[in-house]
This record gives C-alpha cells, structure tokens and sequence, in this order.
C-alpha cells in the first residue's frame, strides 16, 4: 500500500483519516498544518501527499506545488471544501493533482487513494 503524507488542521478528521487510512492497510504520517508537513517532506519520500487547502501556516497549494518540485512523481489529492479554489487557473496547482470535496464518505476517500495510487 501506499506511504502517507496527510496534512489536515481539523484534529479530529485528521485523526479520523489517519486511524482508517490504517485499516485500509497505508502507512500514514500526519501534520497539522502545511509547515510542520513541508519539514517532513523535505526528510522523507512519500507516495500521496494528501493535504486540505485552508491551514495555518503553509496553506495546501503551497505544500503542494512545493512537494511536486521535491518529488515530480508524488501523488497528490486536496481534501477540501474550497474545490473551486484548488481547480482554479491562478492556484497553480500541479498539474495533476486531484481533488475530493469535503464532506466526503470514507468509502470514497479510501476509493480515491486506490485508484490515484494505481494510476
């Protein structure tokens, strides 16, 4: 399965995603904001940066095109509520990088990862 990156502010759903990312078989690191998850990354290789868009710090876009530059072969998915953001031309978001809105069912999370992972 896939190692982890997620990079989620709400304590709670991060907590959430990181503990069922698990069970789903992944190995998951997670951070509470886009800083503490670029450090990270600087570190280490991940396969899926997995990151919402809004967080204190380093906002999503940011880590991700930073992420891309790091390692141009990285998945990446937005979790996010602001999808209109993520997909908008000035974001510069990579180029293929996916999105899933929030509130979003686990079953599609979990979907979601599978499928970007065997792309």
């Amino acid at each position: 399965m896939a190692r982890i990156l997620l990079a989620e502010d709400d304590e709670s759903l991060r907590a959430f995603l990181t503990v069922n990312l698990r069970r789903a078989g992944h190995e998951v690191e997670s951070f509470a904001d886009g800083d503490s998850a670029w450090a990270a990354l600087e570190r280490g290789a991940y396969e899926l940066l997995l990151t919402d868009i809004v967080m204190p710090g380093m906002d999503g876009i940011e880590l991700a095109r930073r992420g891309a530059e790091v390692d141009p072969g990285m998945k990446i998915v937005f979790i996010t509520g602001f999808a209109a953001v993520a997909l908008s031309q000035q974001s510069q978001t990579p180029k293929n990088a996916k999105v899933l809105s929030k509130p979003f069912h686990l079953k599609d999370l979990v979907a979601e990862v599978e499928r970007v992972m065997a792309a």
